[in-house]
């Protein structure tokens, strides 16, 4: 059988926050199922790439100080670095905010417009007028107008599922300022979805692309009526591309960003002497979406309307998944159950949240919920007391003797459990991946006995039974590392672990089914440790929204030792002064200097597009991440100085006798990037 080749995709997360684990169920998701398609020698891509335009970026762009690209560059660079960290691993991550991306967007509005999709006509929409923006669909709250499930989002329904326009909303408020929005006319354009009909009902009812449930959905839902027109442009003020054909308007953020599937694959594409039909104009090529329930609608009838107007491969399956919560509630940032990745990685090992949500997911629309107990519970049991315990109770013994020159008597075990790689396999195939960790574990639980009954750490106090000792470590090893296979595209560290430990590395499906004979056992070394209570308890702490104390008046006690240690330099002219070009600068980016012991590479904005190159002597009081973001004061007409790292093209001013203790001058709020300090 020749391999398949797919491509996978996860929905864009948006370039306005941190990624935070309920964002995880789906990359973990997405990632679990790349890794298995791998290993079972597929030709699977995974492109993904931040959604970077909309009336939100712009606003918070503002707020900061600083420009829309430098927020999405410095928000883009903290994503990949969170799912790096929880080994999500993508073939190609980009950003809408990329020129594939404009010209893909032109190439799908052209096939529109061909096909007379687009229609133009003037519509009232909700304007701040304390904020003086018309509002995005997100920055307006309101009362739905089906259900009338209050605190609604401007698009659509969080509890019946109903789209709407945000001024159909009951008692709408802007979310930027509070402010009752006033309604005010400006020209949209529409993609006229009722054209499409027969062909979404069709493809919904018969494609087989979506789990029943969706289809029945979609189905009662939308198709049973007409369907709406749908909104595909903003009027400016807006950050996107603006409409070729239509001066002054912008592509609403929803029409490019699933285009930003396609444009994150033409740049893999490029890398790799690839063609993009061959990827998405093929029938050859199988199109795997994962997403939340909440996008349901964009994904399965506006995005497979516009393949189908560029004569696109169409969705080969939507993978749909339902919400997370924890304890029971849904997450919040004032009870500190909306944990970021970030806070997590400070108490926990992703390992543990990888396997816990893949004992959750199942191929249905499901909500999942995050115990704490249960998490402990499952981890502690399942992945240290059943899995680890394996290879942690036999490995150091079996150090000096290696894996027997012939596969021992084990009583079928081995046997038994690669014939049920096939149904662990067929589990992960169909995103079942609770089932298939059931499955193994119930070969976990056949594996345990083995070693309690046979006690190794009795056999090697006796010289006679050395042989009887390998052979025990041998079989128990063997055991360990068909778990490791099969977990592998959830833990892919352990399986590494594995690797390294046993001398052969764990890439296959298929090397389950042969047990390692004759070859040497490595020193064994820590996998994972327990999970205690007490750090999820924290780490939920740790995320709860501080209450802001109230302002006192300070008291001082200023220490008068730093003009003693430097004493104040002669005086200067106010001429003299003038010479030093001081400047307000944001740092985009920030990061190690590995040959240098002193110094962090600081990449300075000073507005617009205008960057500047500092390597600054801090490196022992800041940690890059603290940095991004961080406005400074620069000396900007320094002459650039060529060290060994590169160009350094400026300096921070800084206070403090040096080492660690090097404070960065601080910039009151208001000020701009490139202003000059006076």
């Amino acid at each position: 059988m020749s391999p398949r080749r797919i491509l996978v995709t996860s929905a864009l997360p948006y370039a306005n926050g941190p990624i935070h684990i309920g964002h995880l169920v789906e990359y973990i998701q997405t990632d679990i199922w790349v890794r298995f398609q791998k290993m079972m020698g597929n030709r699977c891509v995974y492109v993904c790439a931040d959604d970077t335009h909309g009336t939100a970026i712009m606003i918070r762009a503002r707020q900061e100080g600083r420009s829309e690209e430098a927020l999405i560059a410095a928000m883009q660079e903290a994503h990949e670095r969170d799912f790096a960290a929880f080994d999500i691993q993508f073939d190609n991550y980009g950003s809408t905010h990329s020129d594939e991306n404009r010209q893909l967007c032109a190439r799908f509005w052209q096939a529109l417009r061909q096909q007379d999709l687009i229609v133009q006509r003037d519509v009232e929409q909700l304007f701040d007028p304390e904020a003086e923006t018309f509002l995005a669909d997100r920055f307006v709250r309101g009362t739905c107008p089906q259900c009338q499930a209050t605190n609604q989002p401007g698009d659509n329904c969080s509890k019946c599922g109903s789209t709407y326009r945000p001024a159909e909303l009951i008692d709408p408020r802007s979310t930027l300022s509070g402010a009752a929005p006033e309604l005010r006319s400006a020209p949209h354009l529409f993609v006229q979805l009722e054209k499409l009909r027969d062909f979404l009902a069709d493809w919904v009812a018969n494609s087989g692309a979506l789990q029943s449930e969706t289809a029945n959905y979609l189905a009662g839902h939308f198709l049973k009526d007409e369907l709406r027109d749908w909104d595909i442009s903003r009027p400016a003020p807006y950050f996107g591309f603006e409409i070729p054909d239509s001066p002054g308007n912008y592509w609403y953020v929803w029409f490019d960003a699933p285009i930003g599937y396609v444009a994150s694959t033409q740049q893999w594409c490029q890398r790799n002497g690839e063609s993009l039909e061959d990827w998405w104009q093929s029938d050859e090529t199988e199109i795997h979406h994962f997403i939340g329930k909440d996008i349901t609608y964009f994904h399965t009838l506006f995005w497979p309307g516009m393949l189908k107007a560029m004569g696109w491969s169409l969705p080969t399956k939507v993978h749909i998944h339902g919400f997370l919560t924890v304890d029971g509630e849904k997450m919040s940032k004032s009870t500190g159950t909306l944990v970021t990745a970030e806070t997590y990685l400070q108490r926990l090992d992703p390992a543990y949240l990888r396997y816990f949500y893949a004992t959750k997911l199942t191929p249905r629309v499901e909500d999942m919920d995050l115990g704490l107990e249960e998490f402990a519970e499952k981890v502690n049991s399942d992945l240290v007391g059943k899995v680890v315990n394996l290879a942690s109770r036999t490995a150091k013994f079996a150090g000096k003797l290696g894996l027997s020159p012939e596969y021992p008597d084990d009583g079928g075990l081995f046997a038994q459990a690669a014939e049920a790689g096939d149904r662990i396999a067929e589990a992960y195939e169909e995103c079942d991946y609770a089932r298939a960790m059931r499955l193994i574990m119930e070969l976990a639980d056949r594996a345990n006995p083995y070693v309690e009954h046979a006690r190794p750490w009795e056999l090697r106090k006796d010289p006679e039974r050395q042989q009887e000792l390998q052979d025990v470590c041998t079989v128990a090893l063997n055991l360990f590392r068909q778990l490791a296979i099969y977990l592998a595209p959830v833990l892919p560290r352990l399986a590494q672990q594995c690797g390294e430990l046993l001398g052969e590395p764990i890439t296959r499906w298929q090397q389950s089914r042969t047990p390692l004979v004759g070859t040497p056992v490595a020193p064994f070394k820590h996998m994972l440790k327990r999970v205690q209570i007490e750090d999820l308890q924290q780490m939920i702490e740790d995320s709860k929204e501080q209450d802001t104390p109230e302002e006192s008046t300070p008291a001082f006690a200023d220490s008068d030792q730093p003009l003693k240690d430097e004493p104040l330099a002669e005086e200067i002219t106010i001429d003299d002064f003038a010479k030093v070009d001081l400047r307000v600068a944001r740092v985009v980016a920030a990061e190690h200097v590995p040959e240098a012991n002193k110094l962090l590479k600081l990449t300075l904005s000073l507005g617009g597009e205008e960057r500047r190159q500092v390597f600054a002597g801090i490196k022992a009081a800041y940690e890059p991440e603290q940095l991004v973001g961080r406005m400074v004061v620069m000396v900007a007409n320094l002459k650039p100085r060529k060290m060994r790292f590169g160009l350094s093209e400026g300096m921070v001013a800084a206070a403090g006798p040096g080492k660690s203790e090097v404070f960065l001058l601080g910039i009151d709020d208001g000020a701009q990037p490139g202003q000059r300090v006076h």
